[in-house]
């Protein structure tokens, strides 16, 4: 294969015969599939969708895209790709930082490991070599532990460490990988696998080596339209201007939070009142903002860095308090302290936990611990910050009450007897959007191929007016078709593999041009929503294969019948049956099942 941007390199590990085989990508594949996401997501249907999550036959994937280390802006994403222990479902959890950029230096479109090692095992990317090497001394060691040790033993300069932490090792079903001490691929339960196989870290070597892109004279013009876009003062995007530049993602908590769809409470309420302030963007900035990192090829820099200056937690150094996080730990669990906000998902960075699936956790267990159902147990209050603290360690390490709840959100529920609690779908926790108050994240959770999730389709570019194509927060109608359209725009641009951000700024048009000019694949717009179409088919054929049939596309009670009480979305509920209709017919799928012929229109697999 002779494509631009691609090395043609898939590195196959196997950690029970110890065997490291190298192997090109079927071309077919990578035109149809492209990288990243989708391409992970072809393997894993290869491998087959009935396979246990958990067992050594499971597939891990850490897959780049066709764009990936390029000059490309925003281009240092990395996709880990498996079957969830949390939902049963197909998964892929994207990271930022270096370590996609330099396993590409390092030679490789993605790293698929398979098997399971007798003794904890790293493995070390390098100079077009794949080593699996003996890690039983960093075993039960933390995320910022692993990575100081592996700097001091391969040096800082030119190297990415992704590891696990104790929770992965404890198989808590949403542990995560974190890449670099703080960037996490945290959604899935992507950790847990690597738990499972006895795989404690990936460490990438690789100094800087810009793969060559098929037509350098026809890709200049587009690189600088694509750059232009995102410097765009009109755009969140705009570098040190742009509100996702200023203050990081956490310039979304006022804005939702006044809108009335920012839950709160377990979602029991849509909005944190004027105690959303005090953990916002806006507040970090003005009193623990230090810093502004950024990943590969990026000039937005959305990531920021705090530090604590006083109080319990005084000298913590970390980034970053993103909006998912500080709402999670903070809105949901009704705690408004940002310092002890910082703190929590740090102790997630450390001990490598999902910090959205966490805090729905918690925040179920409070709303058990106020109603009485928790049967006994010590439960957990409103805003309690150092019983949070001590309840996180205790899920990590699944001592006590902590080895329920590190089932996740929907089990431990259960465990309670009252799944009605739990804010999720196909086993995994919401984000930080209300379906009553932004109605396209409704349909996007019910229909989500990895579970509840904003970033398959983020409808909030919209509903909010952050992209050209706005639509009205609290109107169902035309959500259906809206959140399809995004759902394919995203499929392809996991796979190239973007930053999701670059959304903010470019659409469909600027994706088509760069992967054309850097792959010599001819593309146009149309043809981005076609592929894009055929990964988000692809996804939801693994997943009915693998038992997710007609009814599978849900959200809680509590978002159907319990109206809003909160100014902006006061009376509201979510329209969810009127969008699945409309999404259904737009989609062609009968009641969540792709049909035979939809799989031969878009020649899947």
């Amino acid at each position: 294969m002779s494509l631009g941007g691609y090395a043609n390199c898939i590195a196959h590990a196997d950690l029970t015969t110890g065997e490291v085989t190298y192997k090109p990508i079927p071309e077919e594949w990578a035109r149809k599939y492209i990288g990243g996401r989708g391409l992970g997501v072809r393997y894993l249907l290869e491998n087959g969708p009935e396979v246990d999550p958990l067992s050594a036959d499971n597939l891990l994937c850490f897959m780049n895209g066709p764009l990936t280390g390029t000059e490309v802006n925003m281009s240092g994403r990395m996709a880990i790709v498996t079957k969830s222990p949390l939902t049963g479902t197909v998964t892929d959890s994207h990271h930022g930082g270096w370590s996609a950029a330099r396993l590409r230096w390092a030679g490789f479109d993605g790293l698929i490991v398979k098997g399971k090692a007798e003794q904890p095992v790293y493995i070390h990317v390098h100079d077009g070599r794949v080593e699996i090497l003996d890690a039983s001394e960093m075993w039960g060691k933390g995320v910022h532990e692993t990575i100081h040790s592996f700097q001091d033993h391969y040096g800082e300069n030119d190297l990415s460490v992704i590891t696990i932490g104790q929770a992965g090792e404890n198989l808590i079903r949403f542990a995560a990988w974190i890449n670099e001490h703080d960037r996490a691929s945290g959604r899935g339960g992507t950790a847990c696998v690597g738990g499972s196989k006895n795989l404690k870290a990936i460490v990438i070597q690789a100094a800087t080596d810009i793969p060559r892109v098929q037509d350098r004279d026809a890709w200049r013009p587009v690189h600088s339209r694509a750059l232009a876009t995102i410097r765009d003062e009109k755009t969140v995007t705009s570098p040190r201007k742009g509100g996702l530049s200023v203050y990081g993602t956490n310039v979304l908590m006022n804005i939702v939070n006044s809108i009335g769809a920012l839950p709160a409470r377990n979602s029991q309420l849509t909005s944190f009142g004027e105690k959303g302030e005090l953990i916002s963007g806006e507040y970090v900035k003005e009193n623990i903002l230090v810093g502004d990192p950024t990943c590969h090829a990026c000039p937005v820099a959305c990531k920021k860095e705090v530090e604590i200056k006083e109080g319990p937690y005084a000298g913590l150094r970390m980034e970053s308090v993103e909006y998912e996080s500080a709402w999670a730990l903070g809105a949901n669990c009704d705690n408004d302290k940002i310092d002890g906000v910082a703190k929590l998902i740090d102790m997630c960075n450390d001990l490598g936990m999902d910090t959205i699936e966490l805090g729905n956790v918690l925040s179920m267990y409070m709303e058990a611990t106020e109603e009485g159902y928790t049967d006994g147990s010590d439960g957990l209050s409103w805003g309690d910050v150092p019983g949070m603290i001590e309840i996180t360690r205790k899920i990590a390490h699944r001592e006590g009450i902590g080895d329920v709840l590190a089932e996740g959100t929907e089990c431990a529920a259960k465990h309670f007897e009252h799944p009605e609690i739990s804010m999720t779908v196909k086993g995994q926790a919401i984000p930080a959007y209300d379906p009553r108050g932004l109605k396209g994240m409704g349909i996007s959770y019910a229909t989500s191929n990895r579970g509840a999730c904003h970033l398959r389709s983020y409808t909030p570019a919209s509903e909010l007016g952050l992209i050209p194509l706005t639509s009205d927060p609290l109107e169902w109608k035309g959500k259906g078709e809206l959140t399809k359209l995004l759902q394919d725009i995203h499929a392809f641009s996991d796979s190239l593999d973007l930053c999701k951000f670059s959304a903010f700024a470019e659409g469909a048009e600027e994706y088509a041009a760069q992967y054309a000019t850097v792959t010599g694949i001819p593309c146009t717009a149309d043809d981005v929503l076609k592929i894009g179409e055929r990964i988000y088919n692809l996804e939801r054929y693994y997943n009915n294969l693998a038992g997710f049939r007609e009814g599978s596309d849900y959200l809680p009670e509590r978002f159907l019948k319990e109206p809003s009480t909160m100014p902006g979305s006061e009376g509201h509920v979510c329209e969810l049956a009127e969008m699945l209709e409309e999404y259904y017919q737009a989609r062609g799928w009968i009641n969540g099942v792709v049909p035979e012929e939809k799989l031969k229109e878009l020649d899947i697999p």
